[in-house]
């Protein structure tokens, strides 16, 4: 139900803002699968500027939907934004949709309103919002702003610590591991113990993921005894992967070895510059360790797909009321982790030395997610505003 009063001027200029919305639907009829009993419920899928095709974060999403419209019979709309994401928002709300997820970092307009108007929560209080990747729904004091809105959050950061102790763990054995005619690290000795880190913009969404990786990097580091450099990037953007290219290739000539993008797209680049100069890239949201084999060490799965199916399902069941405002998808959920490192062990010597120090790398990492389960090894998360303490990290040093 919309607000009641709402101007016409207001309707009149959401029914213009619809023209200019670049969307697709799924299934038959637009988005509406012809399985089962249908259901009066659509729901929505509002991209980030990478777009629908990122191969990862926005796609795994649209997969929700369409699993969402297979399964419960659900219509959905996907749409790249081309007037901002209020408009979108606005415009999906006002022509009926029920749940609107929304991918991108832009949330003031819809929690606490922008340039005099009312926050679009509260202009259609029968609409469920998602937040994906941040949680703004919430007072100072941690009480709720707007029950229609719900935040879904990952915990990418306990994923990207592994991530981090991994790369430090296969860098110091990278001798031991990968061929040397593969590769051309730089000697650890000679600035090698330098890791980089792209990200698309400076939010929660991704300093959640560096805070991890730095608190990855520095266990290793603290257990081996030895100190890393840290270079990081967070303006990014998530669309060219000239970018991530440019940038990776700056932080190889300084000396690292493995660098990781939290940046769409501009991941991309960064693993094409990885496989140019031989050396090691991390990707994010989705599998993409096969986009250049061997010089991707993992990918940080960010399955979106799993957050859309579960609060879409919620809502068809009619128990959406009965999930807290913040949902989160920890390692065990299956909605994040690493990768299971297929491609990588592939590229890894045939010795009988180098499978031997593989596996206890694997052994280590394992151990590291069973403490990060028990709650022995604590992480922090930026995300639900934990403040991240670089004092803490003595074996880092960031640049």
């Amino acid at each position: 139900m919309k607000k009641a009063g709402k101007s016409l001027s207001v309707l009149l200029a959401a029914a213009m803002i619809a023209g200019s919305l670049t969307a697709c639907g799924g299934g038959k009829d637009d988005g509406r699968a012809d399985s089962g009993e249908k259901k009066d419920v659509k729901i929505a899928i509002v991209c980030d500027s990478a777009g629908q095709n990122d191969n990862g974060y926005n796609q795994t999403a649209v997969e929700g939907a369409k699993k969402a419209a297979d399964e419960l019979g659900v219509e959905y709309k996907v749409v790249e934004p081309e007037n901002g994401v209020p408009a979108a928002l606005e415009t999906l709300a006002e022509d009926g949709y029920n749940v609107i997820f929304n991918l991108e970092y832009d949330f003031d307009a819809l929690i606490k309103g922008v340039g005099g108007s009312e926050p679009i929560a509260v202009m259609y209080p029968d609409t469920t919002f998602v937040c994906v990747n941040d949680n703004p729904n919430q007072y100072d004091d941690g009480n709720v702003i707007h029950d229609n809105v719900i935040c879904a959050l990952f915990d990418v950061h306990e994923a990207s610590y592994i991530a981090g102790a991994l790369s430090v763990q296969v860098l110091e054995n990278k001798d031991i591991l990968f061929p040397a005619e593969n590769y051309s690290f730089t000697d650890l000795d000679k600035g090698g113990r330098t890791i980089g880190f792209v990200g698309g913009t400076n939010s929660n969404g991704i300093t959640v993921f560096s805070d991890g990786f730095i608190e990855g990097i520095n266990k290793a580091a603290e257990d081996l005894g030895v100190n890393y450099d840290y270079y990081a990037k967070y303006d990014a953007g998530f669309s060219d992967p000239a970018t991530g290219s440019t940038v990776a290739g700056t932080y190889y000539n300084q000396g690292a070895n493995v660098v990781y993008a939290v940046a769409g797209s501009v991941g991309d680049g960064v693993a094409s510059k990885a496989k140019e100069e031989k050396k090691l890239a991390i990707h994010v949201d989705a599998d993409k360790d096969d986009m250049q084999p061997g010089y991707i060490l993992t990918s940080v799965i960010k399955n979106t797909s799993v957050p859309v199916y579960d609060i879409t399902k919620a809502y068809v069941d009619g128990t959406i009321d009965d999930m807290d405002r913040l949902q989160t998808f920890p390692l065990a959920s299956g909605a994040t982790d690493i990768t299971e490192l297929t491609q990588i062990k592939q590229a890894i010597a045939d010795t009988d030395e180098a499978q031997a120090k593989w596996e206890e790398i694997m052994t280590y990492v394992d151990d590291l997610k069973t403490q990060i389960a028990d709650g022995k090894i604590k992480v922090t998360n930026a995300q639900i505003g934990e403040a991240f303490d670089p004092s803490a990290c003595k074996n880092v040093t960031i640049k």
